[in-house]
């Protein structure tokens, strides 16, 4: 019998296991770490998008919806989009519910890319990006930005890595892991080289409710989606969901807005894997987007006053670290102590049981760097950057 090895895919042999599950797996059973590791908010879902879950059971919901999703519910992402990101999209052909935004972000490569097609993305980024594009044969093209630069995406950089194969620029702002967000200005070179090189664009703003202004980010930032930018809705794809800003992480539910063609395309592979998406968690959507935004700001300003926290802590260590300007996510540059990110995300774990992932999990532009996810409480924060002040003062 052939070995079961060499009966794997080669698409899936290439791919490596998430870093940040790798890194999460050493502190599961363990009580006594504080885990700033995996990104996922530490408040429940609101209690009324809860009640609307459990009342859809209570009324006998547990049926299959639309593949598209329920109608009521792409009605409602429609306005929401529309007041969110000021580009409207027609609820009956242009909106797809996915189960949470990863279904989405694999659809689309699946329905979009050609084997060998390129796709241009920048990192440090999320882990999912580099391995969804590998799955659907196409090449990963990654442009590394740099903590010089607080990790804004230069348009030439992204120039210089164009070629006649080039499809896709994939875009995450604000950006996991790192919480930049790209200035507007460098938006406009990007959203003119894409035009002119004729790419879609493919833009992942599932953080883009927690934005934080310049004078300590109790005050919300403001978001402008590439999709909103004159010639670039007919070709961008906009991924958002309710994980991040409405705490719905395990509803497992996204959504994809882009032109009927290219949601037609996508659908087409979601009615033949997930068919659709939880009915329960759709209905329980309908009542964060009508009846969720208090909820949601108020847990806003709890991120940005744990944000403020972290980086006076920083500060206070000596430790570099910009001021990031959305998402819950810190990622300080440890180079200055001589470990790689590995061993110093080892090292605090072992010594003093903090979690932190280590930047290269997040692709080569993150070494020298680990993320430390503040959505957990402030009192854990206290202590988790008192024994990190302890770690650093003795390297």
């Amino acid at each position: 019998m052939k070995p079961l090895e060499e009966r794997i895919a080669k698409q899936v042999k290439s791919i490596p296991r998430s870093g940040i599950r790798d890194f999460f797996e050493l502190v599961q059973g363990r009580d006594d770490v504080i885990s700033l590791g995996v990104g996922e908010p530490d408040f429940c879902a609101p209690w009324h998008i809860r009640e609307a879950a459990i009342f859809s059971l209570e009324q006998g919901h547990t049926s299959y919806t639309s593949n598209l999703g329920l109608l009521s519910l792409r009605e409602c992402i429609s306005k929401y989009v529309t007041k969110q990101f000021d580009v409207t999209y027609d609820p009956k052909t242009e909106i797809l519910v996915t189960v949470g935004v990863s279904e989405a972000l694999d659809l689309v490569c699946r329905a979009l890319l050609n084997p060998g097609d390129e796709v241009i993305y920048h990192e440090p980024c999320y882990v999912s990006y580099n391995p969804s594009i590998a799955l659907a044969y196409g090449v990963a093209v990654p442009v590394q930005t740099k903590v010089e630069d607080n990790f804004v995406l230069k348009a030439e950089d992204v120039a210089a890595k164009i070629t006649d194969k080039t499809r896709i620029l994939m875009l995450n702002f604000p950006t996991n892991p790192t919480g930049a967000v790209e200035p507007v200005e460098e938006l406009e070179k990007i959203a003119k080289l894409v035009i002119e090189n004729d790419l879609l664009v493919v833009s992942d703003e599932i953080y883009s409710e927690l934005l934080y202004n310049g004078d300590g980010g109790f005050e919300r930032g403001e978001h402008v989606s590439i999709a909103s930018l004159p010639g670039m809705k007919e070709r961008t794809i906009l991924l958002h969901g309710f994980s991040k800003a409405f705490a719905m992480t395990g509803f497992r539910l996204g959504y994809s807005c882009a032109p009927h063609v290219l949601t037609e395309a996508m659908m087409k592979i979601h009615q033949y894997s997930m068919l659709c998406a939880p009915i329960m968690s759709q209905n329980a959507a309908i009542e964060a987007l009508k009846h969720g935004e208090e909820e949601m700001e108020k847990m806003r300003r709890a991120y940005a006053r744990r944000r403020n926290l972290v980086l006076k802590r920083f500060e206070e260590m000596g430790v570099p670290c910009f001021a990031p300007g959305g998402a819950f996510y810190m990622f300080p540059d440890i180079r200055k102590f001589g470990l790689s990110s590995s061993e110093f995300a080892l090292r605090l774990l072992e010594e003093e049981n903090v979690a932190v992932v280590p930047g290269n999990a997040f692709g080569e532009a993150g070494e020298g760097c680990v993320r430390a996810c503040y959505a957990t409480s402030y009192e854990k924060l206290e202590v988790a950057l008192d024994r990190i002040a302890s770690f650093v003062s003795r390297l």
